[in-house]
């Protein structure tokens, strides 16, 4: 079993072992990925160059796994595998960024 399999294996025990699923529906999941990125933000609010590299790690795991988890289980919910929309997303994003034009800006694809 790969890891991926092996994470939403045990996503889903945890979650089904607390009687959780009724509340995971694709709302809750994406207020839930969207509350835990806010904490993840909230790490680096009012920091300023090098403090915000020198954020504490195992904080950052911690909302990352958070994250990742709900955002894991909401894919599964769809049936979606998460590398295929991953790869398939940078493959839209190649035809809205091309290294001729994107290369070294952080403008948006329209203002490129």
């Amino acid at each position: 079993m790969d890891k991926y399999n092996k994470v939403i294996k045990e996503l889903i025990k945890f979650r089904d072992e607390r009687d959780w699923e009724q509340f995971h529906d694709s709302k809750n999941l994406a207020l839930a990925i969207s509350l835990e990125a806010s904490e993840l933000n909230e790490l680096f609010l009012w920091k300023k160059g090098e403090e915000v590299e020198n954020v504490k790690i195992d904080k950052i795991k911690e909302e990352l796994a958070d994250i990742l988890s709900f955002t894991f289980l909401l894919a599964e919910k769809h049936k979606l595998d998460v590398f295929d929309i991953v790869l398939e997303k940078i493959k839209q994003n190649a035809e809205k960024y091309p290294v001729a034009k994107a290369k070294g800006t952080a403008k948006k694809y329209n203002e490129l």
